[in-house]
């Protein structure tokens, strides 16, 4: 793991009384309020801030800015006036990383903020210019076009060669509970101190949005800290990140089965087969499945026929490309069912569902742009081992060191002779990290009660967090809030034909801020939101369908419009 940098010691409370007089003297000089402001004299004044760690939330060693740059393109539209800071927050732990945050500050300032999830284990701070989903149209730094004040993390630890990959860090405890959500609290604070120092007055909004693990974490600073949140957006949300890695041992296994794992070529025969049965059943044939329920309650690959002739091999091996083996068809079951527990994980959990794969992108060879990332999200080129190597599935790489590094803590032990139903000797520890990862309350009468408002989506045809999972959170939600509630402060919507970040099919973009922000600043509730494709047929508008509704094509009209669909029930 990368070795953190040396961070400087917290001053002495006298040393932080006289920087913070200094601070007040700087914003004093300057007219102290918005209307006085001086962005030259307050980027200045960046470099040499700390934050104390009696004004962190939760235990570190404080905070320092240790550099400032001004952003700038290399080519390209140049970026709005603006200053970016870099902070590290140090550790209570010597052992442990410093967490990294970036926070970009606008010259024109909103006066609001939008902090930014990670993705995978993180490991790096993410692009703070622009977020999940956010619409091509608005050009490449939307949040600072708006005015925002934007923030990030890397979580707590620096990513090696296999970034989002890597959870090598996972043998030290600070550096797994910030992953796990401290570092949110962390991160937060810090930056409300220095946004509020550098403009003078605090933010009057404060929003979150991420997706994947970033969508956990949208959910985890709703659940675990409300009262500093009017807004966040969840997208694909790996809410009980533990029990999906339990779910993640259980493929990995399965497809790592002798002729289970399927080649790019046999995964884009199954999609094909699926589109063929499922493509229609929503009112129009246009490369995407939006009867999802039906789709699943109607293919099989066991008995499915493309073109005339059976999926399935007629010896039951895998003779060829044109076929697929009985191991492959029964690897792809496990990947469309639950993983169930023989009793309650530590955070209550009892099963993780399955997925969405009939016609959904498992990673196959194409021609658009969007394809390689497409096929690292989901299967990837090679079947999962132990060490898994990074070339084998997204979900078995995660399994292979979540086992290594935070379960078993040995980074020579076998993955995949762990069996996530029957753990054995390492059940006690994987309750306690079921504990401390699946952030899975759903009691957000706090959130609520203040005015926050949650948005959140997820693609249908998601094969990496499943969609089924987001469902099941929202219908927990209605069930311990009640309906009514929970319509006076969320939405939940699923996009048909979207995968995991990334789809050649139908690559999501929605204004999710507009929608927050307008929900949150003026009463204005979602309705007749719109989501737009940049891949499959780029341009082309789907009405976003509240859950569990979803888009019928109407049997006239431009199938590449909303107005021409319904949301429907199932």
């Amino acid at each position: 793991m990368t070795t953190p940098p040396a961070i400087r010691p917290p001053w002495p409370r006298g040393a932080r009384l006289l920087l913070t007089a200094s601070a007040a003297l700087a914003l004093a000089a300057c007219g102290g309020g918005s209307h006085h402001f001086s962005f030259d004299t307050a980027s200045r004044n960046l470099a040499t801030q700390q934050v104390a760690a009696d004004q962190i939330g939760l235990p570190t060693k404080g905070a320092v800015v240790t550099s400032v740059e001004t952003p700038t393109a290399a080519s390209g539209p140049q970026p709005p006036a603006s200053i970016r800071a870099n902070i590290a927050i140090a550790p209570v732990d010597t052992a442990a990383p410093a967490i990294k945050m970036g926070l970009l500050l606008p010259k024109e300032w909103n006066g609001k903020v939008v902090m930014l999830g990670g993705g995978g284990y993180n490991g790096t701070i993410p692009s703070l210019y622009t977020y999940s989903a956010a619409p091509a149209s608005q050009g490449p730094y939307p949040l600072l076009d708006q005015g925002y004040a934007v923030f990030a993390s890397d979580s707590g630890h620096q990513a090696g060669a296999a970034g989002s990959r890597d959870g090598s860090f996972g043998t030290n405890d600070e550096a797994a509970a910030n992953f796990s959500g401290a570092a949110l609290k962390k991160v937060s604070d810090v930056a409300d101190v220095l946004v509020t120092r550098f403009y003078g007055r605090k933010p009057g909004k404060r929003y979150f949005i991420g997706g994947s693990t970033g969508g956990r974490e949208a959910l985890a600073v709703a659940q675990k800290w409300p009262a500093d949140w009017d807004g966040v957006v969840s997208w694909y949300p790996a809410w009980n990140a533990a029990s999906l890695d339990l779910q993640f041992g259980r493929l990995s296994r399965a497809f790592a089965q002798p002729d289970a794992y399927p080649s790019l070529a046999q995964r884009k025969l199954l999609r094909q087969a699926a589109m063929a049965r499922c493509d229609a059943l929503d009112g129009i044939a246009d490369g995407i499945v939006s009867n999802v329920a039906a789709c699943n309650a109607q293919f099989d690959p066991a008995t499915a026929q493309f073109e005339g002739k059976p999926l399935r091999c007629p010896s039951g091996g895998n003779e060829n490309d044109g076929c697929l083996s009985d191991a492959m068809i029964a690897a792809l079951h496990a990947y469309n069912t639950p993983i169930t527990f023989g009793s309650p994980l530590g955070s209550g959990e009892t099963q993780y569902p399955g997925f969405n794969v009939w016609g959904s992108e498992l990673g196959e060879t194409g021609p658009s742009p969007l394809q390689p990332t497409v096929t690292l999200l989901a299967m990837n080129t090679t079947a999962p081992a132990s060490p898994a190597p990074l070339t084998a599935p997204y979900w078995a790489v995660f399994w292979d060191q979540w086992v290594r590094y935070f379960v078993t803590r040995d980074a020579n032990f076998d993955s995949l002779s762990l069996d996530p139903q029957n753990p054995g000797p390492w059940a006690g520890r994987i309750q306690e990290l079921t504990k401390l990862q699946d952030i899975n309350s759903t009691d957000l009468s706090a959130f609520q009660k203040r005015g926050g408002k949650l948005l959140m989506a997820h693609g249908t045809a998601d094969v990496l967090v499943s969609t089924r999972a987001t469902a099941q959170y929202y219908e927990r939600l209605v069930q311990t809030m009640g309906a009514d509630t929970v319509k006076s402060f969320a939405r939940y919507y699923e996009v048909p034909g979207y995968g995991h970040a990334a789809s050649t099919a139908f690559n999501a973009n929605w204004d999710s801020l507009k929608a927050l922000d307008q929900w949150v600043s003026i009463g204005t509730a979602p309705a007749g939101q719109v989501v737009t494709d940049t891949a499959g047929v780029p341009g082309r508008t789907r009405p976003l369908c509240e859950y569990p509704g979803w888009p019928r094509y109407g049997g006239t009209g431009d199938a590449n419009k909303a107005e021409s669909f319904s949301c429907v029930a199932p």
